[in-house]
C-alpha cells in the first residue's frame, strides 16, 4: 500500500536519522519544511519534500492535507494503562480534604486497584484496557509504554504482563511493557517489605524471564513504598533478568533516587516534581532522560517539573501522560503538551519535541518513531485546519486531530 499526502502546510519534526533526543536549547528548534509532501510506502517513511519538488510520485491513496499540519503521532512513554475499574470515590475524597497519602493509608489508592485487578479475570481486564487503547490511538499516540504494578501477587502481576503483550501483538501501536511489581506493598506483606522483595526476585523475576513479559523494569522510590537500598536491590536484580531499569522517582521526596538511577544507566527517571540541584548535577553527562508528567500535577495540584530548570541546563526532557486510575485518569497526550505549555512554561517547539522525538527516547525506540525520518515508521498525524502549530496547544479544549496514521494505515 502507497500512500501520498501532498499540500501540506507544514510538516514537522523533520529529522536526520542520527538524531534520537534533543537536550537543552536544542528543544527549541522544531524542524519543518512548509507547503510539503510525504510519501509511504506499506508502514514507512519513503520520501518527503517540498511541493515545488514532488515529481511524478504515484501512489494507491492521495490525501490533500491543504491547510493541515502533519507531525509525528505521540510517543507515550509512561503509562498504567491495563487496571480494572476506577478510583471515582477517591476522586471525590481528594475534593473532600483528603491527601494522597491520607487515601492510601487507609487502604485505598494502589492497593484498591490492586484488590479490582486481583478480582478481575484475564480477558475481562484485556477488554477493559484496550477501550482506553483505541481511546488513545484516535487523539494522536502511535507508541505507548505500559507498566504492570496493580496485581502485587504473583498471578495477578503476570496476568497484568500477558495482557501487555496481547495488546502489543493484536494493535498495529508500538508497545513496551515495564516490570512495576514494586509499585506498593501488598496488604499481606504491609509488615514484610523483605519477604515482598524476595518474592519479586526469586519469582516473578524469572518468570517475566521465561515468558518474554517485560522490557524494563521499574520501582516506585518513593518514602513510604520503596527504599534507595530496595530500589538498587531491585534494579539490580532486574537486569540480571535482561530488564533495562526505569524509575518513578521525586513525585513527593526528593532523597537521591535519581543519582541511583543515573547509577544504573536507568533508561528514564519520571515524574520530578520535587527536584534538588544535585539531581541535576546526576544527571548531566548521563543516557537517562527525565519524564515530566504534567496532568498528575494538574490532577492531583501537586507541583509540576520544573521544566525551565531541566531543559536551562542543557538536559533533554520528554512528556508522558501516566494514564492510571488513581492519578491521572487520562491519556490524552495534546492535553499533557498543552498543559506543559501553560504550566510549566515550555514552548510549543520544545513540548512537541519532549512528546515525540524525546518520548520515543524515553521508550528506546527513537531510531524507529518519534520524527519525520526516511526509513522510520509511517505514524503520523494529520490535523484540522489551523493558523499554526503554536494552536495545537493554545486551543487546548479543542480535539485538533483530522486523521491518524498507525503503520501507513488510516485509523
Amino acid at each position: 500500500m502507497s500512500l501520498l499526502i501532498t499540500n501540506i502546510k507544514e510538516l514537522l519534526q523533520v529529522r536526520d536519522p542520527n538524531v534520537l533526543k534533543v537536550s537543552g536549547k536544542e528543544m527549541k528548534i522544531l524542524p519543518t519544511i512548509k507547503n510539503a509532501y510525504l510519501y509511504i510506502e506499506d508502514d514507512t517513511i519513503v520520501e518527503y519534500g517540498s511541493m515545488q519538488d514532488l515529481t511524478s510520485l504515484e501512489a494507491e491513496q492521495v490525501i490533500n492535507a491543504t491547510g493541515k499540519t502533519v507531525l509525528p503521532t505521540w510517543c507515550d512513554s509512561h503509562t498504567h494503562i491495563v487496571y480494572a475499574g476506577n478510583r471515582d470515590q477517591e476522586f471525590v475524597d481528594r475534593i473532600n480534604g483528603l491527601s494522597y497519602e491520607d487515601i492510601a493509608n487507609r487502604g485505598g489508592g494502589i492497593l484498591n486497584s490492586a484488590e479490582k485487578l486481583q478480582n478481575t479475570s484475564e480477558e475481562d481486564l484485556y477488554q477493559q484496557s484496550i477501550n482506553r487503547v483505541h481511546q488513545v490511538m484516535q487523539l494522536g499516540t502511535g507508541a505507548l509504554e505500559i507498566k504492570s504494578g496493580y496485581g502485587l501477587t504473583v498471578e495477578a502481576e503476570l496476568k497484568m504482563l500477558r495482557v501487555i503483550k496481547r495488546i502489543k501483538k493484536e494493535f498495529p501501536i508500538k508497545v513496551k511493557a515495564t516490570f512495576l511489581g514494586a509499585h506498593a506493598l501488598p496488604k499481606a506483606y504491609k509488615e514484610d517489605k523483605k519477604g515482598y522483595l524476595d518474592l519479586i526476585i526469586n519469582e516473578m523475576l524469572p518468570k517475566i524471564e521465561k515468558e518474554q513479559l517485560a522490557h524494563y523494569i521499574d520501582v516506585f522510590c518513593e518514602k513510604g513504598y520503596f527504599s534507595l537500598e530496595d530500589t538498587d536491590r531491585l534494579l539490580t536484580a532486574g537486569k540480571k533478568h535482561g530488564l533495562t531499569p526505569k524509575i518513578h522517582v521525586n513525585q513527593f521526596n526528593a532523597f537521591g533516587g535519581i543519582a541511583l538511577g543515573v547509577k544504573h544507566n536507568a533508561l528514564s527517571v519520571d515524574h520530578l516534581e520535587e527536584l534538588k540541584d544535585e539531581d541535576i548535577q546526576a544527571l548531566k553527562g548521563s543516557n537517562t532522560i527525565a519524564v515530566a508528567l504534567p496532568s498528575c500535577s494538574y490532577f492531583l495540584s501537586i507541583p509540576y517539573t520544573p521544566a525551565r530548570k531541566i531543559i536551562d541546563a542543557g538536559l533533554p526532557l520528554a512528556l508522558a501522560t501516566d494514564y492510571n486510575p488513581g492519578s491521572t485518569p487520562s491519556g490524552n497526550m495534546n492535553f499533557v503538551v498543552s498543559t506543559a505549555c501553560i504550566k510549566m512554561k515550555m514552548t510549543p517547539e520544545e513540548a512537541i519535541n519532549a512528546a515525540t522525538i524525546n518520548g520515543a527516547y524515553a521508550m528506546g525506540i527513537s531510531h524507529q518513531y518519534g520524527s519525520i525520518t526516511r526509513g522510520k515508521k509511517a505514524n503520523l498525524i494529520i490535523t484540522k485546519q489551523v493558523p499554526s502549530y503554536n494552536f495545537l496547544p493554545y486551543a487546548f479544549g479543542e480535539n485538533h486531530i483530522d486523521t491518524v496514521i498507525i503503520n501507513g494505515t488510516i485509523l
